[in-house]
């Protein structure tokens, strides 16, 4: 997985807590609720294994879960709970012990064949890839938060060994038949080979886009994938001659060839793990979703579009008839795994918040206008009329507005503020925005100044301004929509809603939950726990 421009203060601020359990949800009276789309079984998929048992893992960072897939039937079954299995790549020692990389946690966890939870390592942000020796040795890359190798103690009693850095990038490696390890170089384009014991590398092949992960099959062949190309590669190790065997979407995370040389390889932004048969080049989905993630959402211009950032690829969903679209995807185009999103004056942004990025699209096309770094954790990005964008940086606890003629020109509007996660241009023109930490809905006056508008809310993410005047609030804490009526009152209209993942540390929007309102008065909103978008309706529709 690749979070680009991350840093190490902000990968360890990100460990997030075990999903929230939602009841049954409870929905005030003349209201119903349905799914716009189907669920996905992931949040995310990355690293993979098959055990020589025939057991089929995957991992999440986001989801921070490790599943196994039944390899007949697809069905997938939690395998390690989060939040500490949050696997980046998971692999099964010669003795039975798992270990998997919590990249965002930057610790390293196993599980003994006898069921004991072991920390192999901490305090490693970017912990990546993993591969063990036949003799039951362990090893570990940092990548993207780091760029070193290390070599792991299975028992979790002795610290790390460095062993080299400065790789360029050392991803998702496997040990050959001459006892080396073999790996993409990411940030160079290279698959190298690795003597573990001199601490010496050697590129055996290059003219990759960028490689994302390699293994050998069962005839020590050498197999790799790039993400960027969505394709599956077949790597002469003497010659360093390549051979594409197949072709998928771009986004492939990882492979992993099963005891009777059945390949998987997974897909981040189609949730999927896809069977590949390196004969013919077929490609089957094993299990896929329509939706990766589900952040925010926000209804374009049109009141039956809507638009979602899903982490690894910008969708739009038909609600008229539930159909999604895709719109980009990480890889297939320069994108930096986008949260947010908002729609105004013809365009759309959205911010990637690990990233610290804020991209515009235009509204028309789809196409990608600019794309911007360098701003601190970003929760929004709001489109103005003049050609400008707003971001709320939540870290920062400040919104700042982007010169629309040089978009590294940017003047803090407000600061000192609470939180400040989403944004909306309300009615009067004026510009609202939630803070989660403060508890409220907040306003942007004329003379420079920031007024309440409404408060006591419990986690306020996403909100919308609605046809009747007033407004709805995701109250993320309490796992609810909160309607403001016209007059004030206050109305829950749904709880037990299936969103509400609130991290230990850092910011409380992680993955923002959005609501938007169609045109004819339907309410959306988004789930990141079950990486879906739901409907709700009002009976007098």
């Amino acid at each position: 997985m690749r979070f680009s421009h991350i840093t190490a203060a902000t990968t360890l601020a990100f460990s997030l807590l075990a999903m929230p359990a939602h009841a049954e949800p409870t929905l005030a009276d003349g209201w119903t609720l349905e799914p716009l789309t189907g669920p996905s079984p992931f949040h995310g998929v990355h690293g993979l294994t098959v055990t020589p048992e025939g057991r089929l893992l995957a991992g999440s960072v986001v989801g921070a879960t490790l599943y196994e897939i039944d390899r007949k039937t697809g069905a997938v079954t939690v395998a390690e709970a989060a939040p500490d299995g949050m696997a980046d790549d998971v692999e099964q020692g010669p003795d039975g012990t798992l270990a998997w990389t919590a990249f965002l946690q930057g610790k390293v966890f196993a599980r003994t064949p006898a069921g004991e939870l072991l920390t192999l390592a901490e305090g490693l942000p970017g912990t990546n890839s993993l591969a063990w020796t036949d003799d039951g040795r362990l090893f570990m890359t940092q990548v993207f938060a780091g760029d070193a190798l290390w070599e792991l103690d299975p028992t979790g009693k002795e610290d790390p060994r460095l062993i080299m850095k400065d790789m360029g990038g050392l991803n998702g490696f496997d040990f050959g038949p001459d006892g080396h390890l073999y790996g993409p170089i990411w940030f160079k384009s290279q698959i190298a080979r690795v003597n573990v014991d001199a601490g010496t590398l050697e590129v055996i092949a290059d003219g990759f886009q960028t490689p994302a992960a390699v293994n050998f099959n069962s005839k020590n062949e050498l197999y790799a994938v790039d993400t960027q190309a969505g394709e599956v590669i077949r790597v002469d190790v003497a010659s360093g001659a390549k051979t594409i065997v197949a072709q998928v979407k771009p986004a492939i995370d990882n492979l992993a060839f099963a005891p009777d040389d059945t390949l998987y390889i997974s897909n981040m932004a189609d949730n999927a793990i896809i069977e590949v048969d390196v004969e013919t080049g077929e490609s089957t989905a094993l299990v896929s979703g329509p939706l990766a993630v589900a952040a925010d959402i926000a209804m374009g211009p049109d009141g039956r579009t809507l638009y979602v950032a899903d982490v690894f690829a910008i969708r739009a969903i038909d609600t008229q008839t539930g159909d999604v679209t895709e719109i980009a995807r990480v890889f297939a185009q320069e994108m930096d795994y986008p949260t947010s999103m908002a729609v105004a004056h013809n365009k759309f942004a959205v911010a990637g918040l690990t990233a610290g990025a804020v991209q515009l699209f235009d509204g028309p096309t789809g196409k990608s206008i600019d794309l911007m770094h360098g701003f601190t954790t970003p929760t929004e990005a709001l489109p103005l009329e003049d050609g400008g964008i707003l971001v709320t940086e939540y870290a920062r606890g400040a919104i700042v507005r982007v010169n629309p003629d040089d978009h590294e020109d940017r003047i803090t509007l407000a600061d000192k503020l609470d939180g400040p996660a989403m944004m909306q241009q309300g009615p009067d023109s004026a510009i609202y925005f939630s803070e989660t930490k403060g508890g409220r809905i907040s306003r942007l006056t004329d003379s420079g100044g920031v007024e309440t508008v409404v408060d006591d809310l419990a986690n306020p993410e996403g909100f919308t301004f609605l046809a009747n005047g007033g407004m709805a609030i995701v109250e993320a804490a309490k796992q609810q929509i909160t309607m403001i009526m016209p007059e004030g009152d206050r109305v829950t209209i749904a709880s037990g809603l299936p969103f509400g993942v609130i991290p230990e540390e850092g910011p409380e929007v992680f993955m923002p939950t959005g609501v938007a309102e169609d045109d004819k008065g339907n309410l959306y909103f988004s789930s990141e726990i079950l990486a879906q978008v739901f409907k709700l309706s009002p009976s007098n529709l």
